[in-house]
């Protein structure tokens, strides 16, 4: 039995991914990833997985004021929506164990304050994230314009992370409202680098599918990161031994050499 089958136990069934999630919108993501990588398949088929089954990775959720952020990750995490969350005060954080390609893969969720006056707080916790989420509001256009500013602040303390600009309260706009301004997300978001989704915490629409998208994202470039640099080490290993086996070959020659001038 392999450890991710034997950590099952310990990972909600709706939390397992076998199969790789697709983009919400196919022109709207850098990530043109219809599976996983085939040396991320092989890792975890052979349980080559490394740290990345014993880590947490990290991912931050950032943007406006009142955007949705909280009812985003407690509708995702919790199953619930409530309208009357009062405004996060510095970072709160959710922790989900999850089972992708039978390897357990924790992330850690940070959902962090959109007011001014607790940025320099909120900050301090984009090092090192490998997903970074900038969160608008699909109702009000202006939270929109303020998405670049976002991700060039947490993506500079962030580790490479998986980008995508999420786009809440779908429910409470128009269709016809709706396509405007995914049309101006859409343009944004490529000049971001980031994926683009647009979810209702209210609802639940496209919610799970986001999180199982992003979290397979990030799985998906950490263990490849994993094995390339096992295999670029192991390389590095193989040539430092055959140049020292070189070296003792000169050597014994060498010394052949001056025995026969002996002689």
């Amino acid at each position: 039995m392999s450890a991710g089958r034997i950590m099952l136990s310990n990972v909600a069934k709706d939390r397992v991914v076998s199969k790789f999630p697709q983009a919400f919108h196919p022109d709207a993501t850098p990530y043109p990833k219809i599976n996983f990588h085939p040396k991320v398949k092989a890792a975890a088929a052979e349980n080559r997985t490394g740290r990345v089954g014993l880590k947490i990775s990290k991912a931050v959720f950032v943007g406006d004021v009142a955007v949705g952020k909280t009812s985003l990750v407690n509708r995702f995490s919790h199953d619930v929506f409530d309208r009357d969350y009062k405004a996060t005060i510095g970072v709160d954080f959710e922790v989900e164990k999850f089972l992708i390609l039978d390897t357990p893969f924790t992330l850690q969720i940070w959902d962090t304050a959109g007011q001014e006056r607790f940025k320099c707080i909120a900050a301090s916790y984009y090092r090192g994230a490998n997903g970074v989420f900038v969160v608008f509001d699909l109702s009000d256009v202006s939270t929109l314009e303020h998405a670049a500013q976002w991700m060039e602040e947490a993506c500079q303390s962030a580790d490479d992370p998986i980008r995508c600009l999420v786009g809440t309260k779908k429910d409470l706009i128009s269709p016809s409202t709706y396509n405007d301004i995914e049309a101006r997300a859409l343009a944004i978001a490529n000049q971001l680098g980031a994926e683009f989704w647009a979810v209702s915490s209210k609802t639940g629409e496209n919610v799970r599918d986001f999180f199982f998208r992003a979290v397979s994202l990030i799985f998906d470039a950490s263990l490849l990161k994993e094995v390339e640099t096992t295999t670029s080490t192991k390389q590095i290993g193989n040539s430092l031994i055959q140049v020292q086996r070189t070296n003792t070959d000169l050597y014994e020659q060498q010394k052949k050499k001056k025995l026969k001038c002996c002689e």
